[in-house]
């Protein structure tokens, strides 16, 4: 039995969350006694193929390097999948916009199903995964030969990125044909921590009022804690911030050690993307607000007095 992890990279470096799902893959190979294999598909990708021969537990790293950038599209690493998967039991990507674009299509062309958002693994053909917004977890057990898994990578540890030595292999990249090509990518350059990453993360909600007062109020803050910035979807359709700020059931789902809700009334389908945060702060004027029920730290009054006083107190505090 062998495992196959498609990772998730910029051309540059590896993404955090293929750590999290070679976690997720360690967990499966220790039941099994699996090898891990990592497939790396991009253009120009020797330098996070090399990345990725260093991870703990990977066995060999599988990289298919396109000449242009028509590489990175999800038809293409999807069919460079297909090309390969008669060598594996399991096919793992991370539950990030990233892998929903890929996995559905190789699980489609496999004619399996797709086991999606999986939270824990029971055993090498049984996992759990979240329903209803997470307010239920369902056991879910696969009989199909090969597996195709999307992993929830705040619910895995990540795997080391140092202590492996893993055999590098090049492999033919699938030209899928004419159906999409690359047109461009716009990438956001930010200064603070990228939301999906970030250890400290300070959101937004509707009851901000403007994209004004979003940056107005909340950035001193972020800046403060070095904390990245999200929102709920609420804000996101009103225009105060970006929608790779989201965070929820169709954003991102995020597990910081630190998460300040401010003007953030906590719908289900937000809490289902915070909930698992080490702490959870909630400022917000309605004491009845469902964002306390999963706050550890509440406090109940008008955000526009009370986060200036905040950001005050830790400015002082961090004076001494």
């Amino acid at each position: 039995m062998t495992i196959l992890v498609i990772a998730e990279h910029d051309n540059v470096s590896l993404k955090g969350s293929t750590l999290n799902t070679i976690g997720a893959a360690a967990l499966i190979a220790t039941m099994t006694g699996s090898d891990i294999h990592v497939l790396v598909v991009g253009h120009k990708v020797q330098a996070v193929s090399e990345a990725a021969a260093c991870i703990a537990g990977v066995s060999k790293v599988l990289f298919a390097d396109s000449r242009t950038p028509e590489g990175e599209l999800a038809e293409n690493t999807e069919a460079t999948v297909m090309a390969l998967q008669s060598d594996y039991t399991h096919i793992l990507a991370p539950a990030t916009a990233y892998g929903k674009d890929i996995a559905p299509r190789v699980a489609a062309k496999l004619d399996v199903a797709q086991i999606s958002d999986i939270t824990a693994v029971v055993s090498a053909d049984t996992f759990e995964r979240p329903i209803y917004a997470g307010n239920a977890v369902v056991t879910v057990k696969s009989h199909d030969s090969i597996k195709v898994i999307t992993v929830r990578t705040t619910a895995f540890a990540a795997a080391s990125e140092q202590g492996g030595c893993a055999v590098q292999e090049a492999v033919a990249w699938v030209d899928a044909g004419p159906s999409s090509r690359f047109v461009g990518r716009q990438v956001r350059q930010l200064d603070r921590p990228d939301l999906a990453n970030a250890r400290r993360v300070v959101s937004g909600g509707r009851g901000l009022g403007s994209p004004e007062n979003y940056a107005k109020v909340l950035e001193p803050l972020a800046d403060l804690l070095g904390a990245g910035m999200g929102a709920s979807r609420a804000a996101v359709d009103a225009g105060f911030a970006p929608n790779d700020y989201q965070v929820g059931q169709t954003g991102k789902i995020v597990a910081p050690e630190l998460y300040v809700a401010v003007g953030i009334s906590g719908a289900i389908q937000h809490l289902a993307g915070m909930k698992d945060s080490r702490v959870v702060v909630a400022i917000n004027k309605d004491a009845e607000a469902p964002i306390f029920s999963v706050a550890d730290y509440g406090l109940v009054g008008d955000l526009f007095a009370l986060v200036p006083e905040l950001i005050d107190s830790l400015s002082k505090e961090a004076v001494h």
